[in-house]
């Protein structure tokens, strides 16, 4: 959790908040298939409904009030993935410090998965 004085108070934002924006913010770029998440029982990796996304984004908190975001997703077929990435990153990384004011240290890209359909 993410705590800001102000002078009318103090204001904390929660690792959901950041977790909802920055699925939101990938899952949106082209060639984004989705959120991905590996199963711990048969260790196939899973497509996210849109309302269970958050599950495939980590949030790290840094002393100095800065995060790190970890996501993994499922991409289409035929995109480049180096540039799928690069807009990932920065999408996600403008969206989170929009929408919060937090400092983004580092957004990590994990491609899980790449659908043939």
């Amino acid at each position: 959790m993410i705590r800001q004085k102000t002078s009318r108070g103090v204001i904390a934002v929660e690792s959901d908040v950041y977790t909802s924006i920055a699925g939101y913010a990938a899952s949106n770029c082209f060639g984004v298939k989705g959120m991905a998440v590996r199963s711990m029982t048969d260790g196939l990796v899973h497509l996210l409904r849109r309302e269970a996304m958050r599950k495939g984004v980590r949030v790290l908190f840094h002393d100095d009030g800065s995060i790190s975001i970890d996501l993994h997703i499922m991409i289409d077929r035929g995109v480049n993935i180096c540039a799928i990435s690069d807009s990932i990153i920065n999408e996600v990384r403008y969206f989170v410090s929009k929408s919060t004011g937090t400092q983004v240290r580092a957004v990590n890209v994990f491609v899980d998965s790449i659908t043939t359909d």
